[in-house]
């Protein structure tokens, strides 16, 4: 069977898919002739890097006129003309096309220049035939991850019923991932004092929750402490004033009808808090519980700050909090004077620990600098003072970062496993169906104010075409459930056309090779929870 990839961008549809999505390099695959199927559910693959001018404002940059080839060596090829944002050409790079190469049609190299006169000496076209176990391979990838099963343990032996709880079944994947999951097992019909053979059932416990869990907040955390689990969020009904809290003995009691929301950061204009109560964030650092946000005073320009709570205290009294602070910068100086700081989160690696902010200049104006995510180490004893200076981690450079406009990288946030801390970040537009996730990475053990430590993912990791009905998904967190599952908390909308920000949860995926998968739906991750199992009673 001969396998064909083909490379194409997309017409330009400012109500369902704008230039900064449009313009990029989308693959397809097709198999002797046939139909062709786009890959990645036929969102952008491949995205140019915009360009920082001097005045420090981004120039947003697309690609149109795709090739691919087979390059000497036998790497894959793949070219566009670069063009500026309205679609005219990118005279900074007049005679060249853009080039990236691979050997997988998964990991790309850096984006660089060729002469047009060398492209076309490599025979590049719009598709080429490729090894047909490459192309299966990216295809496994760029496809969505979705349930194929399970499996039991042919006949399982035990010596008492309550060794049926340590019986787990196998969840299988598309991709060739699985994991272990607990099943509550029904044993009513097992004679304990009569071994023999018996047929048992069970149900597999997997926690799922329906979208929207609540409406009109956006950027939620969920939090366990002491016996409890909390729920904060930025909370878009009351126009973002006042910080809230819910308290629940478990996460759907947090979003039950009627759930109690405690007021624990007034309107306080003596105190100078006022508006933009945005992004609290639960941290535990040095031993101590921190409430991270960003709050303005009567001149609107929200600021990172941080609560610490009480020894002894409640995190639903507002008297057992102390006094917010306002982050400063190593020599004491405020994080900054004329811009906004916003979104900090926390990182505890073996390098160190650290803060990520998302920071912003001239919003508004033909000088605006885009959101831009920075990086800072800490000491754990007195965290809201940096230890080091503030080092640039990520600007929206590329097009689903910058999207009509919106340019943002904001709502880091961290989970670190097997070695590796992931951060999510969000690009587009907070409230609108062009949200996105991106992703960064690093090992635990590099210097993470290194800009070299990490790697950006070129494409988001969670769109709107990414579960059905669910539109600008992102500002997420991560928690882990009473099961031991990490868990994705994070905001969208229910309609394209909508900008009433909604939280949903679900379960973060973990694929073969031990990376995150944020796009699986509820019926993707498992489809039917009853099973049946042998068991022989000794």
């Amino acid at each position: 069977m001969s396998t064909s990839i083909h490379v194409y961008t997309r017409p330009v549809d400012p109500d369902s898919y704008p230039e900064g999505l449009a313009n990029s390099i989308h693959m397809a695959y097709s198999a002797d002739g046939g139909e062709r199927k786009p890959l990645n559910r036929n969102y952008g693959i491949i995205f140019a890097n915009g360009s920082v001018s001097e005045d420090n404002t981004i120039i947003p940059k697309g690609l149109i006129n795709p090739g691919i080839c087979i390059m000497p060596g036998g790497k894959v090829g793949i070219t566009g003309e670069r063009i500026l944002e309205d679609g005219t050409a990118d005279d900074s790079c007049a005679g060249k096309l853009i080039l990236w190469t691979t050997d997988d049609l998964i990991h790309f190299s850096d984006e660089e220049q060729i002469d047009r006169d060398e492209a076309a000496r490599l025979g590049m076209s719009d598709s080429i035939e490729i090894d047909p176990a490459i192309a299966e391979a990216a295809v496994r990838y760029w496809s969505p991850i979705r349930y194929t099963g399970i499996t039991l343990p042919e006949k399982a032996m035990i010596h008492s019923v309550q060794e049926l709880d340590d019986i787990c079944v196998t969840i299988n994947y598309s991709d060739g991932s699985s994991r272990l999951k607990r099943v509550c097992w029904n044993s009513d019909d097992i004679r304990s004092d009569l071994p023999g053979t018996y047929e048992v059932k069970g149900t597999i416990t997997q926690q799922s929750f329906r979208f929207p869990l609540a409406y009109g907040y956006g950027d939620p955390v969920i939090f366990p402490w002491e016996g409890k689990w909390y729920y904060i969020s930025t909370n878009d009904n009351l126009d973002d004033i006042g910080m809230y809290v819910r308290e629940a003995d478990d996460v759907d009691g947090l979003f039950a009808e009627g759930v109690t929301e405690h007021l624990i950061l007034p309107f306080d204009p003596e105190r100078g808090f006022e508006q933009t109560f945005w992004a609290p964030e639960f941290h535990i650092i040095g031993g101590e519980l921190y409430i991270l946000f960003a709050v303005s005073g009567h001149i609107w320009g929200p600021q990172c700050h941080m609560m610490k709570l009480k020894k002894g205290g409640h995190i639903t009294d507002p008297d057992s909090w102390e006094d917010p602070v306002r982050v400063l910068k190593q020599d004491g100086s405020p994080l900054a004077d004329e811009a906004i700081t916003l979104d900090m989160t926390y990182v505890k690696a073996e390098s160190g620990s650290y803060v990520i902010w998302s920071y912003r200049e001239c919003i508004g104006t033909p000088l605006d600098s885009g959101s831009i995510l920075y990086i800072a180490p800490i000491d754990e004893h007195k965290p809201w003072m940096l230890t080091g200076e503030p080092v640039l981690l990520t600007r929206p450079l590329y097009g689903w970062e910058n999207v009509s406009g919106t340019i943002n990288n904001e709502g880091p946030h961290p989970f670190v496993r097997d070695g590796v801390v992931y951060v999510t970040y969000s690009g587009g537009s907070a409230n609108a169906y062009t949200y996105a996730l991106g992703l960064l990475t690093a090992r635990t053990d590099a210097d993470l104010c290194d800009p070299g430590s990490w790697t950006k993912s070129m494409m988001p990791v969670l769109t709107f075409y990414s579960v059905e009905g669910e539109y600008g998904p992102g500002h997420n967190s991560f928690y882990v459930n009473e099961d031991g599952e990490m868990m994705i908390a994070y905001h969208a909308e229910t309609a394209i056309d909508d900008h009433l920000r909604c939280d949903g949860i679900r379960r973060v995926h973990f694929c073969k090779d031990g990376s995150p998968y944020f796009q699986m739906s509820k019926d993707d991750d498992i489809r039917s929870a009853d099973v049946i199992m042998t068991i022989e009673l000794k």
